[in-house]
């Protein structure tokens, strides 16, 4: 398979996504020629880092440069500001400088962490992003937001920070284990049901290709999700606008997510939150049952989630929600599907509408 690069155009801000099989074993002469830094900090955690850390350091070393790995503890949980500030006391203690930059290697949650460090470790250092799970490399490791969770919220401390580059290698998705596969397929199936139903209706055809892992097929469904980041990322870097289309399940997601104690993965919060405001739609008159069921369909055929779980607190699920960083005013903002890959961004939703989706109720009629 060769690899393919997708352009993020963002003036002198761009970088390129590669694509291919492979990949992890030529990153290092991809750095040598992009001529980005002199040493690398491989920011990973003590799961990935386990795996991929060492071949990494081998293959920059072979190529003359210089890194160190450093490890955090996996999961949710550690993106927070005591991370932070852990990562960047190692990083000074070994004399990081602005001529020196960071490597994600992992999933979302690492290049959350990665990004937004190196958009503050020494005022700004630069960063590139090497995502192991279908989830960072189809979504989170593109678009340049970073941020951390605090305990009101997730993800509301943050900052805009562009990677230099982007390297999204196929093979590692191998080891990747299944339900974080289908956690990350709920931002999959996000584009389609947002942006474009042709694709949507791709991912209904090629469901047992993508799930059985087939690499021409899971390349050209990456490549497919990076266009649409960078086209979106194009014409609104900082979430002014359109970009708040890739929100679609999120704000219901998060606050699912949070009220679980994190305990539910990202993915599966987010496919709840889909299916949350399709119904959410429905009642509003913005979409009709067809909708609704078309999107429930091809979620439950990928074995997501669909139901907000009955032992969640729904006055938590609210305080999260009222607390999303995409609330201007007191109003939560909601993107609802219009049709298959067709969103509108709203507040006008009624508290009723919104309190019989959160109590798992379904539209009448």
């Amino acid at each position: 398979m060769v690899q393919q690069t997708i352009q993020v155009g963002l003036g002198e801000r761009s970088y390129p996504i590669t694509v291919g099989k492979g990949l992890l074993e030529r990153i290092g002469s991809a750095l040598q020629t992009a001529k980005i830094a002199k040493r690398y900090g491989i920011i990973s955690d003590d799961r990935v880092g386990v795996l991929y850390g060492e071949q990494i350091q081998s293959v920059l070393e072979q190529a003359g440069i210089a890194s160190e790995l450093i490890l955090f503890p996996h999961g949710e949980t550690s993106k927070n500001l005591q991370t932070i500030g852990h990562l960047a006391s190692v990083l000074a203690e070994r004399s990081f400088d602005r001529g020196d930059a960071l490597l994600a290697l992992g999933g979302g949650v690492t290049g959350d962490i990665t990004g937004f460090l190196a958009s503050i470790y020494m005022r700004g250092i630069p960063f590139v992003q090497v995502p192991t799970s279908l989830l960072a490399q189809v979504d989170s490791s593109v678009g340049g937001k970073t941020g951390v969770d605090i305990s009101e919220g997730k993800n509301l401390i943050g900052t805009f920070y562009q990677p230099k580059a982007v390297f999204i290698d196929t093979d590692v998705l191998k080891t990747l284990p299944a339900e974080e596969f289908l956690s990350g397929m709920a931002e999959v199936i996000k584009y389609g049901a947002s942006i474009d139903a042709d694709f949507f209706n791709w991912l209904g055809a090629n469901r047992e290709a993508i799930l059985a892992l087939e690499p021409e097929v899971i390349a050209s469904m990456i490549r497919r999700c990076c266009e649409f980041k960078a086209l979106v990322v194009e014409q609104d870097e900082r979430e002014g606008g359109l970009r708040r289309i890739l929100n679609f399940g999120h704000t219901i997601g998060h606050a699912v997510e949070a009220a679980s104690g994190y305990q539910l993965i990202h993915g599966y919060a987010v496919a709840i939150g889909m299916r949350a405001v399709a119904e959410l739609a429905v009642r509003c008159g913005y979409a009709d049952k067809e909708v609704a069921a078309k999107l429930e369909e091809l979620l439950r055929q990928y074995r997501l989630p669909t139901e907000i779980p009955s032992g969640l607190d729904r006055d938590v699920l609210r305080r999260y929600l009222q607390a999303d960083k995409k609330t201007i005013g007191g109003r939560v903002f909601f993107v609802l599907p219009e049709a298959i890959g067709k969103v509108r961004i709203t507040d006008q939703v009624q508290d009723a509408d919104l309190d019989a989706v959160l109590a798992g109720g379904t539209s009448e009629g």
